[in-house]
């Protein structure tokens, strides 16, 4: 039987190998390590909504992928239910999800490094 984190971190790795030959892999990385600081110092709701506007723009359509991953790895169906259920969250769900989110990005981030070989401060240009 596997830890929750081990289960998270399972489910992290198969999603970020997939992007391995993924041209635009370096700004999938890129956000995977700006994310968690986004959501410390802004908050879920606003960071996940920067990720989703930035994902509707030129070039954006790998942002929607990280934030559809995000999501699936946190059990919603897509990058909107997460967005939607963190806006409409009462505060002690909303922690929980915070919470939830910055574990989940850690492997996020730990697997853009080793997987997809993206650096921390690494340009998404």
């Amino acid at each position: 039987m596997q830890t929750r984190n081990q289960e998270i971190a399972s489910d992290v790795f198969e999603r970020v190998q997939k992007l391995e030959k993924n041209e635009k892999k370096k700004q999938y990385g890129s956000m995977a390590h700006k994310l968690p600081v986004l959501i410390q110092t802004a908050g879920l709701v606003q960071a996940l909504s920067f990720v989703q506007a930035k994902s509707t723009s030129k070039g954006g359509k790998i942002l929607e992928t990280l934030l559809n991953d995000l999501a699936q790895t946190l059990e919603f169906t897509n990058g909107d239910a997460l967005v939607s259920a963190s806006r409409n969250a009462e505060l002690s769900k909303y922690m929980y999800l915070t919470k939830r989110s910055l574990a989940a990005l850690l492997w996020y981030k730990r697997f853009a490094q080793s997987v997809l070989g993206v650096e921390a401060g690494e340009s998404d240009e």
